[in-house]
């Protein structure tokens, strides 16, 4: 999913239109906070899952 400049500036405007300029910031921050945490998961999840290697070797 490729999204360019002009349909991002429409999700943008809708996401104004309905949310309203004074709790744009609130979700962006919550949503920055999503991602950090999901992205801090997935790399503690996969830093686990490396193989072992043979001891003796």
């Amino acid at each position: 999913m490729n999204l360019g400049f002009g349909e991002i500036l429409i999700i943008l405007f809708a996401a104004l239109i309905v949310f309203g300029p004074s709790k744009l910031p609130e979700l962006g921050r919550t949503a920055g906070k999503t991602l950090y945490e999901f992205k801090k998961g997935l790399n503690s999840v996969t830093k686990n899952e490396q193989p072992k290697k043979p001891s003796g070797e």
